[in-house]
Protein backbone atom coordinates (compact mmCIF):
# COMPACT_ATOMS: atom_id res chain seq x y z
CA UNK A 1 0.00 0.00 0.00
CA UNK A 2 1.53 3.17 -1.10
CA UNK A 3 0.87 6.41 1.08
CA UNK A 4 -1.26 9.17 -0.44
CA UNK A 5 0.61 12.63 -0.61
CA UNK A 6 -1.49 14.76 -3.52
CA UNK A 7 -3.85 16.53 -1.10
CA UNK A 8 -6.79 15.29 -3.53
CA UNK A 9 -7.91 12.63 -2.14
CA UNK A 10 -11.32 12.51 -2.16
CA UNK A 11 -11.45 13.80 -5.92
CA UNK A 12 -9.24 10.73 -6.60
CA UNK A 13 -11.66 8.37 -4.82
CA UNK A 14 -15.10 10.27 -6.50
CA UNK A 15 -12.46 9.18 -9.96
CA UNK A 16 -11.72 6.15 -8.91
CA UNK A 17 -15.67 5.05 -8.07
CA UNK A 18 -16.71 6.40 -11.16
CA UNK A 19 -14.30 4.17 -12.97
CA UNK A 20 -15.74 1.65 -11.53
CA UNK A 21 -19.52 2.52 -11.57
CA UNK A 22 -18.94 2.56 -15.42
CA UNK A 23 -17.46 -1.11 -15.72
CA UNK A 24 -19.72 -2.55 -13.11
CA UNK A 25 -22.54 -0.39 -12.08
CA UNK A 26 -23.37 0.46 -8.63
CA UNK A 27 -22.60 -3.00 -7.18
CA UNK A 28 -18.87 -2.52 -8.57
CA UNK A 29 -18.54 0.48 -5.91
CA UNK A 30 -17.23 -0.84 -2.78
CA UNK A 31 -15.13 1.48 -0.46
CA UNK A 32 -12.61 -0.69 0.52
CA UNK A 33 -11.95 -1.83 -3.36
CA UNK A 34 -12.23 2.15 -4.11
CA UNK A 35 -9.52 2.91 -1.28
CA UNK A 36 -7.20 0.23 -2.89
CA UNK A 37 -7.36 1.75 -6.61
CA UNK A 38 -6.52 4.79 -5.49
CA UNK A 39 -3.71 3.79 -3.38
CA UNK A 40 -4.78 4.43 0.00
CA UNK A 41 -6.28 2.31 3.08
CA UNK A 42 -9.78 2.36 3.45
CA UNK A 43 -9.37 4.28 7.09
CA UNK A 44 -8.32 6.96 4.63
CA UNK A 45 -11.46 6.79 2.51
CA UNK A 46 -13.64 7.03 5.16
CA UNK A 47 -12.01 10.43 6.19
CA UNK A 48 -13.81 11.72 3.27
CA UNK A 49 -16.97 9.11 2.66
CA UNK A 50 -18.83 8.03 6.04
CA UNK A 51 -19.93 5.13 4.11
CA UNK A 52 -20.37 3.80 0.28
CA UNK A 53 -23.65 5.33 0.37
CA UNK A 54 -22.09 8.49 0.72
CA UNK A 55 -19.70 7.96 -2.11
CA UNK A 56 -22.02 6.30 -4.62
CA UNK A 57 -24.48 9.75 -3.77
CA UNK A 58 -21.13 11.62 -5.05
CA UNK A 59 -20.93 9.49 -8.12
CA UNK A 60 -24.56 9.97 -9.43
CA UNK A 61 -24.04 13.70 -8.86
CA UNK A 62 -21.39 13.32 -11.71
CA UNK A 63 -23.55 11.23 -14.11
CA UNK A 64 -26.63 12.88 -13.62
CA UNK A 65 -24.21 16.08 -14.49
CA UNK A 66 -23.11 14.11 -17.54
CA UNK A 67 -26.48 13.18 -18.77
CA UNK A 68 -27.36 17.06 -18.43
CA UNK A 69 -24.49 17.90 -20.45
CA UNK A 70 -25.09 15.28 -23.03
CA UNK A 71 -28.76 16.43 -23.51
CA UNK A 72 -27.31 19.95 -23.58
CA UNK A 73 -25.18 18.98 -26.66
CA UNK A 74 -28.25 17.54 -28.10
CA UNK A 75 -30.04 20.31 -27.54
CA UNK A 76 -27.63 22.81 -29.43
CA UNK A 77 -27.38 20.19 -32.59
CA UNK A 78 -31.00 20.79 -32.67
CA UNK A 79 -30.47 24.54 -32.61
CA UNK A 80 -28.15 24.58 -34.85
CA UNK A 81 -30.27 22.75 -37.52
CA UNK A 82 -32.45 24.77 -40.07
CA UNK A 83 -36.26 24.93 -38.68
CA UNK A 84 -39.01 26.62 -40.90
CA UNK A 85 -39.86 28.07 -37.79
CA UNK A 86 -39.87 28.18 -33.55
CA UNK A 87 -42.70 25.48 -33.26
CA UNK A 88 -40.65 23.08 -35.29
CA UNK A 89 -37.53 24.26 -33.57
CA UNK A 90 -38.66 23.81 -30.12
CA UNK A 91 -40.27 20.12 -31.68
CA UNK A 92 -36.75 19.32 -32.24
CA UNK A 93 -35.33 20.37 -29.40
CA UNK A 94 -37.62 18.20 -27.61
CA UNK A 95 -36.56 15.01 -29.60
CA UNK A 96 -32.93 15.71 -29.13
CA UNK A 97 -33.66 15.58 -25.45
CA UNK A 98 -34.91 12.12 -25.51
CA UNK A 99 -32.84 10.87 -28.09
CA UNK A 100 -29.78 12.04 -26.06
CA UNK A 101 -31.01 10.36 -22.66
CA UNK A 102 -31.55 7.19 -24.42
CA UNK A 103 -28.10 7.15 -25.96
CA UNK A 104 -26.28 7.88 -23.13
CA UNK A 105 -28.23 5.01 -20.85
CA UNK A 106 -26.84 3.21 -23.71
CA UNK A 107 -23.36 4.32 -23.51
CA UNK A 108 -22.94 4.65 -20.20
CA UNK A 109 -25.00 2.30 -18.63
CA UNK A 110 -23.21 1.17 -15.50
CA UNK A 111 -23.11 5.42 -14.16
CA UNK A 112 -26.54 5.67 -15.52
CA UNK A 113 -27.36 2.60 -13.15
CA UNK A 114 -25.76 4.70 -10.46
CA UNK A 115 -26.91 7.73 -11.17
CA UNK A 116 -30.76 6.86 -10.61
CA UNK A 117 -30.21 3.87 -7.99
CA UNK A 118 -28.01 6.37 -5.47
CA UNK A 119 -29.77 9.70 -3.91
CA UNK A 120 -27.54 12.61 -4.47
CA UNK A 121 -26.15 14.59 -0.75
CA UNK A 122 -28.46 17.23 0.85
CA UNK A 123 -26.82 19.79 -1.75
CA UNK A 124 -28.57 18.23 -4.65
CA UNK A 125 -27.67 19.28 -8.03
CA UNK A 126 -27.17 23.12 -9.55
CA UNK A 127 -30.01 23.89 -11.97
CA UNK A 128 -27.77 24.67 -14.80
CA UNK A 129 -26.72 20.34 -14.34
CA UNK A 130 -30.13 19.28 -13.48
CA UNK A 131 -31.36 16.88 -16.23
CA UNK A 132 -34.78 17.40 -15.12
CA UNK A 133 -34.71 21.07 -14.83
CA UNK A 134 -33.29 20.99 -18.33
CA UNK A 135 -36.13 19.07 -19.42
CA UNK A 136 -38.73 21.08 -17.70
CA UNK A 137 -36.70 24.68 -19.83
CA UNK A 138 -37.35 22.84 -22.83
CA UNK A 139 -40.93 21.92 -22.57
CA UNK A 140 -41.47 25.73 -21.18
CA UNK A 141 -40.10 27.00 -24.61
CA UNK A 142 -41.92 24.55 -26.64
CA UNK A 143 -45.44 26.02 -25.07
CA UNK A 144 -43.88 29.44 -26.03
CA UNK A 145 -43.27 28.16 -29.25
CA UNK A 146 -46.55 26.38 -29.81
CA UNK A 147 -45.13 23.05 -29.91
CA UNK A 148 -46.39 21.93 -26.83
CA UNK A 149 -50.25 22.62 -25.63
CA UNK A 150 -50.32 25.14 -22.66
CA UNK A 151 -53.19 23.03 -21.39
CA UNK A 152 -51.29 19.88 -21.61
CA UNK A 153 -47.99 21.35 -20.03
CA UNK A 154 -48.63 20.13 -16.30
CA UNK A 155 -46.80 17.35 -15.47
CA UNK A 156 -45.65 16.76 -19.11
CA UNK A 157 -41.93 16.63 -17.84
CA UNK A 158 -42.96 13.24 -15.50
CA UNK A 159 -44.88 11.94 -18.61
CA UNK A 160 -41.22 12.46 -20.68
CA UNK A 161 -38.99 11.39 -18.29
CA UNK A 162 -40.90 8.33 -17.46
CA UNK A 163 -41.21 7.49 -21.51
CA UNK A 164 -37.31 7.26 -22.40
CA UNK A 165 -36.60 5.91 -19.03
CA UNK A 166 -38.32 2.91 -19.63
CA UNK A 167 -37.05 3.09 -22.88
CA UNK A 168 -33.62 3.33 -22.06
CA UNK A 169 -34.08 0.42 -19.08
CA UNK A 170 -36.03 -1.95 -21.43
CA UNK A 171 -32.90 -1.90 -24.48
CA UNK A 172 -29.86 -1.41 -21.33
CA UNK A 173 -31.19 -4.35 -18.74
CA UNK A 174 -34.35 -5.40 -20.36
CA UNK A 175 -36.31 -7.87 -22.71
CA UNK A 176 -35.31 -5.26 -25.37
CA UNK A 177 -31.13 -5.30 -24.81
CA UNK A 178 -30.22 -7.33 -27.58
CA UNK A 179 -32.56 -5.00 -29.87
CA UNK A 180 -30.13 -4.09 -33.35
CA UNK A 181 -29.13 -0.32 -32.70
CA UNK A 182 -30.80 0.37 -35.89
CA UNK A 183 -34.25 -1.24 -34.67
CA UNK A 184 -33.67 1.13 -31.12
CA UNK A 185 -33.46 3.80 -32.92
CA UNK A 186 -36.46 3.39 -34.82
CA UNK A 187 -38.71 2.34 -32.44
CA UNK A 188 -37.32 5.37 -30.28
CA UNK A 189 -37.95 8.10 -33.12
CA UNK A 190 -41.40 6.18 -33.23
CA UNK A 191 -42.27 6.99 -29.39
CA UNK A 192 -40.94 10.45 -29.83
CA UNK A 193 -43.94 10.79 -32.37
CA UNK A 194 -46.34 9.32 -30.20
CA UNK A 195 -45.30 11.94 -27.04
CA UNK A 196 -44.88 15.06 -29.49
CA UNK A 197 -48.19 14.28 -30.98
CA UNK A 198 -49.86 14.08 -27.23
CA UNK A 199 -48.08 17.39 -26.59
CA UNK A 200 -49.28 18.84 -28.72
Amino acid sequence: MTSYHHGNLRESLVETGIELARAQGPDGVVLREVARRAGVSHNAAYRHFADREALLSEIARHGMRELHAAMQREIDTADAEDHPDERTRAAARLRATGRAYVDFAVAEPGLFDVAFSAIPDEDGLDADTDPYDLLTHVLDDAVVAGAVSADLRPGAEVICWAAVHGFATLHVHGPRASAPVEERNATLEVMLDHIARGLA
